[in-house]
């Protein structure tokens, strides 16, 4: 479909913020308060943000997010896209292919980063531009009083009520030590840290303001939790729901503390978080797993920019040689035949000649490549085709699933 002739793309400047923060409300069905619109205005980046214009009313926009991205064995530069929509009165004109189009080639043409990230309000839009599922995740929705965790025999520090605003340091001091192993976690700015946990009203949705505790052991923190608590009674007494909003710790004790914690404040009866690993740990730590509530949803959607970029920056946890026949028709320079070798040290993607041992798009290598989407799988699927026994599947794996912990 091409793109309605009246409207035209243009980059963003500081004077369309306000339209632009209009056009999401719309879309996204949000009251974009003041107090909403200085938060989103906080983190926009207007010069890599695209408007659709129609005569000087912005309808249309997609913008990206500098930051960084964990993937195997390395952090990479990731163009984290957000903000993507198209006015109710200008939908079905072509103007969402060809901000997705234009934004895509913006990417490619810096050379910076080598993927795209983001998460898909509807997952059927976002393969057409290459985006392939890459990490899933699991909300839960736990019955706290019918399960039980061990008990922790060496307590790995003291837990202290916080207020995550004034403790970002102590924070990110945890979360930026455990990163750059963590394939799905995104790089965070102080501003971003802001941006995040700022407690609006509208945020609350009804619960307690954002809490927070710190675990600090004798070198510091070594793990946090946050949550709200939405306070409910009925016929039998106290109901009150904990909606956890992020759990980070580097150990095992730590990581149980944290949650033995969660699960036992005053009045609730149920917990609820939305951003659990595919294989989170908490689901071997209870003792009546079902009793968690736990539903499989998606997460991050990878589009690979830079193919040999991308797949000589990650690593891989078993050797292997391979050569694939790629398909990509929009970023017409990652087409082709390609031999990629690569292994838990380094990896090497050069183009080739010979016989390819697999074929598939680069939707799907992008769903793959963070080690969350097996090519196995895609294949059984019909979505890669094998055209030899030589199919990478394993080493595309990781010791741990990716885990997407938040919306941006």
């Amino acid at each position: 479909m091409h793109m309605d002739e009246s409207v035209r793309l243009r980059t963003a400047t500081t004077a369309d913020l306000s339209a632009i923060a209009d056009l999401m409300g719309h879309v996204f069905h949000e009251d974009m308060t003041e107090e909403a619109r200085q938060l989103e205005y906080s983190v926009t980046e207007p010069e890599r943000s695209v408007v659709a214009d129609d005569d000087g009313a912005v309808v249309g926009h997609t913008t990206a997010l500098t930051r960084d991205l964990t993937v195997p064995g390395t952090v990479l530069p990731a163009a984290h896209v957000t903000g993507v929509g198209v006015a109710p009165t200008h939908r079905r004109r072509g103007l969402l292919t060809a901000m997705m189009h234009h934004q895509l080639r913006e990417i490619a043409e810096a050379g910076r980063e080598p993927v795209a990230v983001l998460w898909a309000s509807e997952t059927t839009i976002y393969p057409r531009y290459g985006y392939g599922p890459a990490a899933a995740r699991l909300r839960l929705e736990a019955m706290t009083r019918e399960v039980r965790l061990p008990a922790v025999t060496a307590p790995p520090g003291r837990l202290r009520l916080i207020e995550p605003l004034e403790s970002l340091a102590e924070l990110a001091a945890v979360y930026d030590r455990l990163r750059p192993g963590r394939v799905g976690w995104s790089s965070r700015t102080e501003q971003w840290w802001r941006y995040l946990f700022t407690d609006t009203e509208q945020r609350r949705s009804g619960a307690t303001p954002l809490r927070g505790v710190l675990c600090a052991g004798p070198d510091g923190p070594v793990g946090y939790a946050l949550w709200r608590v939405e306070e409910r009674w009925d016929d039998y007494g106290p109901d009150a729901r904990v909606r956890v909003r992020e759990v980070v710790a580097g150990d095992p004790e730590t990581y149980a503390t944290l949650w033995r914690f969660l699960f036992g404040i005053d009045l609730a009866r149920s917990a609820t978080y939305d951003f659990a690993a595919v294989d989170e740990p908490l689901q071997y730590l209870v003792d009546e797993p079902r009793r968690l509530g736990l539903r499989y949803a998606d997460g991050l959607w990878i589009r690979i920019v830079d193919l040999p970029g991308a797949l000589e920056a990650r690593r891989y946890v078993a050797p292997f040689d391979v050569v694939m026949e790629v398909a990509d028709p929009l970023l017409e320079g990652n087409g082709g035949r390609w031999r990629l070798t690569g292994g838990p040290d380094k990896a090497t993607c050069t183009r080739t000649g010979d016989a390819p041992d697999f074929a598939c798009t680069i939707t799907d290598l992008g769903a793959a490549y963070l080690g969350g989407t097996s090519l196995a799988v895609l294949a059984a699927a019909g979505r890669v085709r094998r055209l030899t026994d030589n199919l990478p599947s394993t080493s595309f794996g990781w010791d741990r699933l990716p885990n997407p912990v938040e919306v941006f």
